[in-house]
């Protein structure tokens, strides 16, 4: 990708090395050139939109800049394609117009900064509450994090096709911890479209980084992102920085790292399968998968003294070494994790209910998936073989082998299959880490980071692909953080997956992709002719 993309377009390009296959280009001709260049790496079988990062530059280039990433999934390659936008007028070419996995950083970056993606399909807010005021925008310089202003105005939530009714789920939703709001429209009980609106409990965590915090500091804010994947936040912005700096980890930090990052996909797919046999109302087997997970979660305790592997990761290495590592004590309860974890997936699979309710249902397909640029085990359930620790290795899994299971019928039921392999898959991994665990040290001396330095880097949560984007500020802190988390990618798939199935396949579906929000377990009907609205029960939510 990388050679290909400079023989066409080098000449009108400033060149910037960031890392080993990490290479960023600034266009310095027309802004018009950038969809050409767009479309031309987006062609490629195998380039996927990584992230998308707004930075207010205007104190450095009085301009404000535009970056696209882009990944080659089967070189192992980062591009960076980054654009000046003056200040006197925001605005960029529109990727969202033929890439519709684009629409949520346009949407962001018009948002938070201000800067206007042209041509964009969906002109709407993502993320600032509906009553925030026009013209202020918070993640430009000369906003404070501490301010609040007044609300002015309602969201526009999308109308309806006629002759449908509303069945809108949330704000509190089923799914997880924090609210997000789904709006089905109906003919009958048949979904035939979808409009969501989400980011209610956005804590502007890259706002609170800016200036304020030293590196080390930012790794606690990090691990606090995702109740679940915290390591894989955390050690991913570590990353980003040790390659913005220079800094080589000891070996034995980074199998650390890739031990707990493997115990915590464990633990999040186990809680996953137990919900969903739950949802299908199967509670025998909720409980026994989740009898198994207790076991990695203590196991974690007695590894790290945390059950949530909380304060591990520094930049540079670990904060400390593992406190109870003894080998017979990890290996004998991965051998009796993984006897019950066999056993109860196979009386799971057998029952023929847990299959018969997932089978067919919220159906994605390759295309589309690819086209959303959807990652994780949402992406493999659909044939899309990408998997960030076999095609971007990093920590220990360079020296690890492990096969990435991919399903190719893309619904609920191959997304479940894919998470149940990825589970013998963790504990394989572990069971070769405790094989070559090395000595030494566990974290890197370093000095000072250089300003206006740059790293980017990605770990494959549970989820799918985590980003996190860093250029280095003065005084070893933070100018601009951009974190890009799995469900950002995963949530846009939903609506493609809902249309054409029922109201009461709606929880599993919107389960299947695993998402990070809060949950409850009403729907709220309304009817477009009467206006009259009444409340359908949808079973139990999940809770994290």
């Amino acid at each position: 990708m990388i050679e290909e993309f400079e023989a066409r377009f080098g000449p009108i390009l400033e060149k910037r090395t960031l890392g080993e296959k990490k290479v960023l280009y600034t266009i310095m001709a027309r802004p018009e050139d950038f969809q050409n260049m767009v479309r031309s790496l987006l062609a490629g079988q195998n380039v996927r939109l990584f992230t998308m990062v707004g930075t207010d530059e205007r104190a450095v280039e009085d301009a404000f800049s535009i970056t696209y990433w882009f990944a080659d999934t089967s070189k192992g390659e980062l591009l960076g394609v980054r654009l000046y936008v003056p200040e006197d007028r925001p605005v960029f070419p529109s990727v969202a117009q033929f890439h519709r996995g684009a629409l949520w950083f346009e949407r962001e970056v018009q948002d938070l900064l201000g800067v206007e993606a042209e041509g964009l399909p969906d002109r709407r807010r993502l993320i600032l509450p509906d009553d925030w005021p026009e013209g202020v925008y918070p993640l430009r310089e000369d906003f404070k994090y501490s301010e609040s202003p007044p609300g002015e105005k309602k969201y526009p939530y999308a109308r309806p096709p006629e002759g449908t009714s509303v069945h809108a789920i949330g704000p509190y939703h089923i799914a997880l911890d924090e609210p997000a709001h789904f709006r089905l429209f109906v003919r009958g009980e048949e979904i035939v479209g979808v409009d969501y609106r989400g980011f209610y409990s956005h804590r502007g965590i890259e706002k609170l980084a800016r200036g304020r915090l030293n590196y080390n500091q930012v790794c606690f804010i990090a691990e606090r992102i995702c109740g679940i994947c915290g390591f894989c936040h955390s050690t991913a912005y570590a990353q980003a920085i040790e390659e913005a700096a220079g800094i080589e980890v000891p070996e034995r930090a980074e199998y650390i790292r890739t031990l707990l990052l493997e115990l915590e996909r464990l633990h999040s797919h186990l809680l996953w399968v137990g919900v969903a046999a739950h949802l299908v109302g199967f509670d025998t087997a909720f409980m026994e998968v989740w009898r198994i997970r207790e076991r990695v979660m203590w196991l974690a305790e007695r590894l790290t003294g945390n059950r949530k592997t909380y304060g591990l990761v520094v930049v540079g290495g670990v904060r400390r070494d593992l406190l109870d590592y003894r080998r017979e004590l990890v290996e004998r309860e991965l051998d009796v994790m993984k006897r019950e974890f066999n056993d109860v997936v196979e009386f799971l699979l057998s029952s023929g209910g847990f299959v018969k309710r997932c089978e067919g249902v919220g159906v994605l397909s390759k295309e589309k998936a690819r086209a959303w640029d959807a990652c994780g085990p949402v992406a493999r359930a659909s044939g899309v073989d990408y998997d960030v620790r076999r095609d971007f290795p990093y920590a220990a899994y360079r020296d690890l082998s492990f096969e990435v299971p991919v399903e190719k019928e893309g619904d609920v039921l191959a997304r479940a299959t894919v998470r149940i392999e990825e589970v013998r898959q963790s504990i394989s991994l572990i069971e070769q880490i405790l094989d070559a665990m090395p000595g030494g040290g566990i974290l890197a001396d370093f000095g000072d980071i250089p300003e206006g330095a740059e790293g980017i880097s990605a770990v494959e949560a549970p989820r799918g692909e985590n980003v996190h984007y860093i250029l280095a500020g003065d005084r070893n802190t933070i100018y601009r953080w951009r974190v890009k988390a799995a469900t950002y990618n995963n949530l846009q798939t939903v609506p493609d997956m809902l249309v054409g199935y029922t109201i009461a396949d709606a929880p599993l579906i919107i389960a299947s992709i695993d998402p990070c929000y809060s949950c409850t377990e009403r729907v709220q009907v309304v009817d477009i002719e009467s206006g009259k609205s009444k409340v359908v029960r949808l079973g139990v939510g999940i809770c994290r």
